[in-house]
C-alpha cells in the first residue's frame, strides 16, 4: 500500500485510508484529464469505483470520523506533483489547520441544523474552487439535520457541482441517523473505534504527552480520540474526571454527592462562559456591523427597523450552543462514572479484561465489595436514564439530583 502523509495519523484501518488514497489520486487524474469525474464518459465509468462527489463518513463518536474527512480533504488539494497527500505542501497544511479557502469545515454546536445553515452549505458548495482543483465540504454531526435542513441539501448531494466534494459526517446509516435519502446517495466509508494502543501512538507522535499519561487518557475515554487528547493536555478536563468519579465515593456520604453534582454543574457553567462568550461576542459585533447599528444620519433609524428580529435570532442560536455545550458536558462526566461502575463489575467477576480507568482501580474494588453486582447493574441503569433526560429538556440539575438518588438506592441492595 502506498503510503500519504496526511494519513499518517490515522486510527483507521489500511482497507479505509487505501480507499481514501484511491480515491484522492483518482480525482487528481480528473482534474489533469479537465473531466467531470464518475460518470463523464468511457472514462468516468472506469472511476466509478474509487471516485464519487458525495461521500458519507460513519463511525461511534470520537473514531475519528472527522479527522479522516479532513485528511481526505487535504489529499485531494494536495499541490505534490509526487505524493497525494504529502502533507508538506501549502494546501495540506492550511487544510489541516482548517485554514484553506477550498475546504468549508461545518462543525455544528447546536442542538439541531435548521434550513438556514443548509442554504449557506448549498451556496458554498455552488462555488467553483480558488486556489485548487475541487473544493470540499464537510459537515460534521450530519445526524443533527433537521428534514427540512436535509431535503435543502438532498440535490445539491444528488447532483453535487463539478468541481464540488462533499463528505457528510454522522454516528451511522441508520435512518435515526442520517436521512435514507442522502445515505442513498454517497459512496459510505465507516471509520471504526480505535484500539487503546492506536489512539496512545496518536497522542504519543503528537508530542507533549508522555506514553504512560496518553495510554490513561486513551483507556479512560474509551478509544475516544478526541476526548483522550483532550484529557491528555487538559488539567480542568483531569479534575473534572477525578471528581465524576469520586462521586461514586460520595454517594455513601450522605448529602455530600448532592454538593459535589451541583460544584459539577456550576464548574461546567463557567468553562462555558469563558469559552462561548468571547465567540459570542465577535458574532454580535459582526452582525451589528453588518446591520449598520451605531449608524448616524438621515435615514438610519428607518434602515434599522426590523433589525431586532435578527439579534433575536443571534440570542436564540447562542442559547441552544450553551444548552448542547452542558448537555455534552454533562453527557461525558456520566460516561466516565459508568465507567467505574463498569470495571467494578469487571473486578467483581474476575474477568481478565481492561479496565476503564486504571488509576481509580482500588475505587472500583471497593465498590465491588461494598456493592451488589445487581446494585453495580442498577447505577449503570440509573446513568443511562439520566443520560436519555439531557435529551428530553430536563434541567441538569434536576437530572443530576435524580441521578444521586437513583445510585443511593443501587447502593442499598447489600
Amino acid at each position: 500500500m502506498s503510503n500519504s502523509r496526511v494519513f499518517d495519523n490515522l486510527a483507521s484501518p489500511p482497507a479505509v485510508v487505501q480507499t481514501l488514497i484511491d480515491a484522492a489520486t483518482t480525482a487528481r487524474q480528473i482534474a489533469r484529464d479537465g473531466g467531470a469525474g464518475a460518470g463523464a464518459g468511457d472514462a468516468g465509468t472506469a472511476r466509478d469505483s474509487t471516485f464519487t462527489h458525495s461521500w458519507l463518513f460513519t463511525g461511534p463518536p470520537g473514531s475519528g470520523r472527522s479527522v479522516a474527512a479532513r485528511a481526505f480533504a487535504a489529499a485531494l488539494v494536495c499541490s505534490d506533483p509526487d505524493e497525494v497527500g504529502c502533507g508538506r505542501c501549502e494546501h495540506c497544511r492550511a487544510t489541516l489547520a482548517d485554514a484553506h479557502g477550498d475546504v468549508v469545515f461545518i462543525q455544528p454546536h447546536e442542538l439541531s441544523i435548521g434550513i438556514d445553515l443548509m442554504r449557506t452549505v448549498v451556496d458554498d458548495a455552488a462555488r467553483l474552487p480558488t486556489v485548487s482543483n475541487w473544493r470540499v465540504i464537510i459537515l460534521e454531526n450530519a445526524d443533527r439535520l433537521t428534514e427540512p435542513a436535509g431535503n435543502a441539501l438532498l440535490k445539491t448531494v444528488e447532483e453535487p457541482p463539478e468541481r464540488t466534494i462533499i463528505i457528510l459526517c454522522a454516528p451511522s446509516t441508520d435512518p435515526e441517523d442520517i436521512m435514507v435519502t442522502l445515505r442513498s446517495r454517497c459512496r459510505h466509508v465507516y471509520i471504526p473505534t480505535p484500539t487503546i494502543d492506536q489512539v496512545t501512538r496518536i497522542l504519543v507522535s503528537e508530542g507533549g504527552v508522555a506514553e504512560d499519561d496518553a495510554r490513561l487518557a486513551a483507556a479512560s475515554s474509551g478509544g475516544h480520540i478526541g476526548r483522550a487528547r483532550h484529557l491528555a493536555h487538559n488539567q480542568k478536563v483531569q479534575v473534572r474526571r477525578a471528581n465524576i468519579l469520586n462521586l461514586s465515593e460520595l454517594i455513601f456520604h450522605g448529602d455530600q454527592a448532592f454538593q459535589a453534582v451541583n460544584s459539577l454543574i456550576k464548574g461546567i457553567e463557567k468553562e462555558m462562559g469563558e469559552t462561548l462568550e468571547p465567540l459570542e461576542e465577535k458574532e454580535r459585533e459582526k452582525l451589528e456591523t453588518s446591520l449598520g447599528m451605531g449608524s448616524r444620519g438621515k435615514g438610519v433609524h428607518k434602515a434599522l427597523q426590523g433589525t431586532s428580529g435578527q439579534l433575536k435570532a443571534l440570542e436564540d442560536n447562542h442559547k441552544k450552543r450553551r444548552t448542547r455545550f452542558l448537555r455534552d458536558a454533562l453527557d461525558l462526566a456520566l460516561i466516565d462514572l459508568a465507567g467505574i461502575y463498569r470495571d467494578a463489575l469487571v473486578i467483581a467477576s474476575g474477568a481478565e479484561v481492561g479496565l476503564t480507568h486504571p488509576d481509580m482501580e482500588g475505587l472500583s474494588a471497593e465498590l465491588a465489595t461494598r456493592v451488589t453486582p445487581e446494585g453495580l447493574l442498577d447505577c449503570l441503569d440509573a446513568i443511562n436514564k439520566s443520560r436519555e433526560y439531557f435529551g428530553q429538556n430536563v434541567r441538569p440539575v434536576v437530572a443530576m439530583d435524580a441521578l444521586v438518588g437513583r445510585l443511593r438506592k443501587a447502593y442499598k441492595v447489600r
